[in-house]
């Protein structure tokens, strides 16, 4: 029988992520569907070239339908040919972190038994020295300025094509049509985990199409098809990103503005200046940051309809600062990996500060205490989701996800939340130990465990800090094996040995040394004595 909301949602209109990619290319032809590093790419030009990547993953990769294929690159225009063409192809899009270290991309890359991989070029030394230890089998390396100016690429001890080059060898053959159902699956997406190792979230063309709807819902007055331009400075290996700019914009008919570095502030304003932008998605550092440029302040906001945030929560200030600078008030928005992401959003003209607004279409939630029962309103619990775009499990750990789903079909997000009398939701903490870095995940036990492995550190403890920059900083504190004489140098010693196994937003910002750690009467630690 159909989920109610297949009619509610028009998810009759899309069989898969196939269609909505073919449907669109073909409705907006040669409208303009992303723009990068000055080079504008139309719906049509999309439409080919993703075809013939697919085509070669068809005819002269090996691969099969089903197979994973990693996507390891920044916000440009490669990103998108190879994620359309890899869903034409019928694989398993893995979004992996161009920041990854190499610890981090051996586990991704067998976790999810990874057998291709599409890379940027200055990545390829780190990937040398993984590749041995992991399935993939084909490399496929792409230089940011590819297709714009072909790049030249360092040669490697092992196998791999060049974009460009597979490009050409698809447009020499036939595509072959591939129809996946909706229960199909089209990306993992990775989250941390109690471990301390990531969980692939799996996310079916279902999810993803159901999430694009419910979104397109909440914000439908603001969006003009065929005409919108929405800058996309966050990251598309994010979900976040991925459905804003990849799916909902897309399907609407929009131009997406990818930015391949949002830290270079001057840059992304000087891209920002070019366009008459009407959508912008961002979180509290970036929003803080522009609007502190005299620069930024003296763009034209007459066009800009919204302003998304989501990934951390927003501060008043930020909110603020940012309404004032370009007379858009931000909708803030709650969502996780598993979600597709997102539970709920801010309506554009009904915003609420200081919540995240009321649960998106055919969507579900509930407030629970620890035995899974509702709490009243008002009290805070656990916010639990239940809708189209929740995931359908963690890849390969049914145990994993058996912890954070109820008996009813509940998510638990391991957030906590209360809900007000008219229907929002404000979070108020968190259940798990997550720390949020510039809206980036930080699992303190990923960290523990990369610290506890340092010959210098007895035990250790990692804990979330209030940062003014980045909304929270990492805060290790650490028993050493043998005191020391020089606490600078040890600390550096850490951090530098921090740094080679972890993302850089990953690493302590702040080292404390003690003699031991606060702990229960049962031994736990008490985490949270040390966020003092």
């Amino acid at each position: 029988m159909a989920y109610d909301a297949d009619t509610i949602l028009n998810l009759e209109k899309y069989q898969s992520l196939v269609d909505l990619i073919e449907q669109t290319c073909q409705q907006y032809g040669d409208n303009v569907a992303y723009a990068c590093l000055g080079k504008q790419t139309t719906f049509n030009e999309i439409e080919a070239a993703s075809r013939h990547f697919a085509t070669y993953l068809q005819q002269h990769s090996g691969l099969e339908v089903g197979d994973r294929i990693a996507i390891q690159l920044p916000n440009i225009t490669q990103f998108v040919i190879a994620a359309y063409g890899a869903i034409r192809a019928g694989l398993i899009i893995v979004n992996t972190n161009p920041l990854y270290t190499e610890r981090e991309l051996i586990h991704q890359f067998n976790d999810s038994g990874a057998k291709a991989l599409v890379v940027l070029s200055d990545l390829l030394p780190t990937l040398n020295n993984v590749i041995e230890q992991t399935s993939v089998s084909l490399v496929i390396s792409t230089h940011a300025l590819d297709l714009i100016n072909p790049q030249p690429q360092a040669d490697t001890p092992f196998e791999k094509i060049e974009f460009n080059q597979m490009l050409a060898l698809g447009a020499q053959s036939n595509y072959t049509p591939v129809k996946p159902l909706q229960t199909d699956l089209a990306a993992l997406q990775y989250t941390g985990g109690t471990t301390g190792l990531s969980k692939g979230a799996m996310l079916s063309h279902r999810n993803m199409l159901a999430n694009s709807a419910q979104v397109k819902s909440r914000i439908a007055s603001t969006m003009t098809p065929g005409e919108d331009i929405f800058v996309a400075p966050l990251p598309i290996y994010h979900i976040y990103a991925f459905m804003v700019n990849l799916v909902l914009y897309f399907e609407s008919g929009s131009c997406s503005v990818l930015i391949p570095n949002p830290r270079d502030i001057s840059g992304l304003i000087k891209t920002m200046a070019s366009y008459p932008f009407t959508g912008f998605a961002g979180l509290n550092t970036l929003f803080v940051g522009l609007c502190h440029q005299p620069e930024f302040q003296a763009l034209d906001f007459s066009k800009l309809t919204i302003t998304i945030s989501g990934g951390t929560a927003l501060t008043s200030a930020a909110a603020n600062i940012w309404q004032q600078t370009t007379n858009c008030m931000i909708s803030e928005g709650y969502g996780l990996s598993e979600t597709s992401p997102v539970v709920s959003l801010n309506a554009p003209g009904f915003q609420q500060l200081g919540t995240i607004g009321k649960p998106v279409l055919e969507t579900q939630v509930k407030i629970l205490d620890i035995n899974d029962e509702e709490v009243p309103l008002a009290d805070a619990g656990e916010l639990a989701v239940k809708g189209p775009q929740v995931m359908q499990g963690y890849w390969q750990q049914p145990a994993e996800t058996a912890k954070v789903m109820t008996q009813d079909g509940f998510f638990k997000t391991g957030d906590i939340a209360v809900a007000t009398a008219d229907g929002f939701h404000k979070i108020v903490d968190r259940k798990k130990d997550m720390i949020i870095v510039s809206g980036f995940n930080v699992y303190p036990n990923e960290v523990e465990d990369v610290l506890s492995q340092n010959e210098l550190v007895l035990e250790c403890a990692v804990v979330g800090v209030a940062d003014d920059k980045s909304g929270e900083a990492v805060k290790a504190v650490i028993v050493l094996k043998e005191a020391t004489t020089d606490e600078a140098q040890t600390k550096q010693q850490i951090s530098d040995y921090c740094r080679s196994q972890l993302t850089a937003y990953k690493v302590p910002r702040i080292i404390e040394f003690t003699p031991q750690l606060p702990k229960s009467t049962v031994g736990k630690i008490l985490r949270r004595e040390l966020r003092k």
